[in-house]
């Protein structure tokens, strides 16, 4: 049974659940979380803080069922919260959220037939399929969808049903092939070095798209790794180099006829809580070191050790894409790349998209309701 407890010196209200749980409720954080205070069809926040004083205190608590009724002093104001909400919502736990999903970190001898999976057919039209599909994508940041439609609109159908799509300096969709007079490495026959893309945008696309149409030329083997499984093993055996390219911002930039596009960026960047977040690495974009002069030899010793462990076959995995077949990577962890080939011999061509990582967990939360 639930119990209450006020404690006015305290100015906190303290639930303890049937189960032993218990939880301490600030009276301003109950008084700013009253459900009176969220419109009934947006739920967005509509009670203003503002509006009552910081010292407003509790005239008092008790249970109605399983609801807490609270009378408010100096005001004629009830509120009545639903416990098993104030349960899930205590102050220091946080909402569970189907989308916060750790990563499982995978290395060189990862292999490609060990990725997640799903049809054309089930991911356009089992949304359970779809949402198990997210999931594993998520742990691994890299999967593969078979049985694509030989239709250059089929990537972007199936990228549309996951989220809107995130438009760039290249349009929404781009044409991986090789093309006269590129702008990007990515449109030569050339071998393309693992990267994140566009690591000079201010927000670095989140998951990226590639269907295959063809890929009939010799060589232009694709080439994968786990960014996030490099960065904690440079954490664990290199401290000095993950603490330069963690705090160290360095000049990115994509420049053309149109478009003059920088931002400085940590290669690794890490969140408020020191996890891993993203990485920006992107040597073919990265622009003129502009750091102080006793900073840059350090620091280039910390650049060549992440650059050449993205060369290692302890890292990198190589598979080469059919026609038919579509990847999915975390843009922002997983770096990809492609061997180069000889299109002399035959006709390869990508069609691409990305969809930003908001998108992508949101269409989790959604399916997991």
């Amino acid at each position: 049974m639930t119990s209450i407890t006020l404690r006015g010196s305290d100015r906190v209200l303290n639930v303890a659940w049937a189960d032993g749980t218990s939880a301490d409720f600030p009276f301003l954080w109950l008084r700013d979380n009253c459900p009176s205070g969220f419109h009934p069809q947006t739920h967005e926040r509509e009670f203003d803080l503002t509006s009552i004083p910081e010292t407003l205190g509790i005239h008092s608590a008790e249970l109605d069922g399983e609801a807490i009724r609270i009378e408010w002093d100096g005001e004629e104001h009830q509120s009545r919260f639903d416990a098993d909400w104030l349960k899930a919502h205590r102050p220091g736990i946080g909402l569970k959220d189907p989308a916060n999903i750790p990563p499982t970190l995978w290395r060189g001898d990862f292999q490609p037939a060990g990725l997640p999976r799903i049809s054309a057919a089930d991911l356009m039209n089992d949304d359970r399929a779809l949402l198990g599909f997210l999931i594993e994508t998520k742990k691994t940041g890299l999967a593969i969808v078979d049985g694509m439609a030989d239709d250059r609109e089929a990537g972007m159908a199936a990228a549309k049903r996951i989220g809107f799509l995130r438009e760039t300096n290249f349009g929404v969709t781009f044409e991986v092939r090789s093309m006269p007079n590129p702008n990007n490495l990515a449109y030569t026959s050339h071998a393309l070095p693992l990267h994140t893309d566009l690591a000079n945008q201010e927000l670095p696309p989140g998951f990226q798209f590639l269907h295959c149409l063809a890929n009939d030329a010799e060589g232009g083997g694709s080439t994968f790794c786990d960014g996030f499984a490099i960065a904690e093993d440079l954490r664990h055996n290199d401290p000095e180099a993950f603490e330069l390219l963690s705090k160290t911002p360095v000049p990115f930039r994509f420049h053309d006829n149109s478009y003059d596009i920088r931002r400085h960026q940590t290669v690794i960047d890490l969140d408020a809580f020191g996890k891993l977040q993203e990485l920006h690495f992107n040597a073919h974009l990265a622009g003129v070191f502009d750091l102080p002069t006793d900073t840059m030899e350090p620091y280039y010793r910390a650049y060549r050790k992440i650059m050449q462990m993205t060369r290692s076959s302890d890292y990198v995995i190589t598979t080469r894409l059919e026609g038919g077949e579509m990847v999915i990577f975390d843009n922002r962890r997983v770096l990809h790349g492609r061997a180069a080939f000889d299109p002399n011999t035959g006709y390869r061509h990508l069609r691409g998209c990305y969809v930003d990582r908001g998108e992508f967990d949101s269409r989790i939360r959604v399916l997991s309701r």
